[in-house]
């Protein structure tokens, strides 16, 4: 019987770049086809090799010659540990380290000759979701001794450090650089008998959603008097069923939670949020926000009709490229709907569950998406206020439900 093949897996990158992510998502991947892997992490050795506090900056700083050796220790801990692992019963080991300077990788390549070694480098140059990681970084264990504010100025520092000394992976032999935030393949360079490696590519290019839960906002005033647009909030009968929305949720974990910036989409995660304290964190993004409805804010459909009949009338012929004048319409607002998915994983990482509270026409483009439903039919999507959506989205499971609640 021949052995199986064995692979090492370097991730390559900035801080917060998403690599832990994607090599989290690789192993589970992997394993689900009885391949056994092992993600060995300079910082679980750092902080098993180093009691003391290595959270501040200055442990990064490529002028402090003491804490360099000291880091060199632990990567070289760490190719040790990753070569036991493939000497044994191991198959894929992942590598996840910055490993952003020449140097550090031929270092690795030294220690680690006995097996194939696909570098896979990780970009993200997006500043707000660089901020929002950070933010992130810093509620962190290791910064707790330190205000948010100075935990997120060390790291950015951090940052700082490991960008004065990138060098892009261009000397490597077999290479993949990825667009963290699209799953996006930005170049390419891998030998054909690579292990593995149809597998882990499709895992880098794809999304992988555990348990996406997608909600629509509740009653609001506007929708009992047939108003579009606004930015008016939940009735009664709305904030009952915001609560009801938490208590179906009591007892499942939401590590995240994502609305729009609009009064209804917050009203309708309070009772999530306060039930939830300290456990949740909260992103209210403006892509999640619902259709631009232009010069027609504050009007019934009614009205348009009456008042604007060619109007009325373009919309009814082809609803999905129909732009509100001064607005938008489905077809424009696709780009920044899509953004906001993309933000949402990213920023979730390997979140076992998530939600999005979003609204009708913003949670019809989502769900198209998940659907594969033609553009035409996207304005027609069922989009209720008392139900939400489940939906699985990985490599060897594909669910869609919509449940009461």
């Amino acid at each position: 019987m021949a052995r199986p093949a064995k692979l090492y897996i370097a991730m390559v990158g900035l801080p917060a770049m998403g690599k832990s992510t994607i090599a989290a998502k690789i192993k589970e991947n992997l394993e689900k086809d009885d391949i056994r892997v092992g993600i060995f992490n300079n910082g679980d050795v750092r902080r098993r090799m180093v009691p003391g506090n290595t959270s501040h900056s200055g442990f990064y700083d490529p002028d402090n010659s003491q804490a360099v050796g000291l880091r060199e220790r632990i990567a070289a801990v760490n190719f040790a540990e990753a070569k036991a692992f493939l000497s044994a019963e191991g198959q894929v080991a992942i590598l996840d380290a910055t490993n952003v300077s020449r140097k550090r990788r031929e270092t690795l390549r030294r220690h680690l000759p006995n097996h194939p070694l696909l570098f896979v480098e990780c970009i993200n140059d997006d500043p707000e979701l660089l901020a929002l990681s950070v933010a992130r970084k810093a509620k962190l264990p290791e910064f707790a001794h330190l205000t948010e504010a100075e935990a997120k100025e060390s790291f950015v520092t951090r940052i700082g450090y490991y960008r004065h000394i990138y060098e892009p992976p261009d000397e490597v032999r077999d290479l993949v650089r990825l667009d963290t935030l699209n799953n996006r393949i930005l170049a390419e360079r891998v030998s054909a008998e690579l292990p593995y490696y149809g597998r882990v590519r499709d895992l880098l290019m794809s999304d992988w959603i555990k348990n996406l839960f997608l909600v629509r906002h509740a009653e609001s005033v506007y929708n009992v008097r047939d108003r579009i647009g606004g930015d008016s909030g939940l009735t009664d009968k709305g904030r009952n069923q915001a609560w009801a929305l938490s208590r179906r949720f009591i007892g499942t974990p939401l590590p995240y939670i994502f609305t729009s910036t609009l009064r209804r989409t917050l009203e309708m995660a309070e009772p999530l949020l306060e039930t939830r304290r300290g456990q949740t964190i909260h992103h209210a993004f403006s892509e999640f926000d619902e259709i631009n409805v232009g010069e027609c804010e504050g009007l019934s459909y009614a009205d348009i009709e009456r008042t604007r009949p060619e109007l009325f009338a373009a919309r009814s012929r082809n609803k999905y490229n129909f732009v509100y004048p001064g607005g938008e319409g489905y077809a424009t607002m696709a780009g920044r709907v899509y953004r906001g998915v993309k933000k949402a994983i990213y920023l979730s990482g390997n979140s076992e569950y998530i939600m999005i509270i979003g609204h009708q026409a913003v949670n019809r483009m989502i769900l198209s998406d998940f659907l594969f439903r033609r553009a035409e039919d996207v304005p027609y999507i069922f989009i209720p206020q008392d139900k939400y959506f489940h939906i699985v989205s990985t490599q060897s499971k594909k669910l869609f439900e919509l449940r009461k609640y």
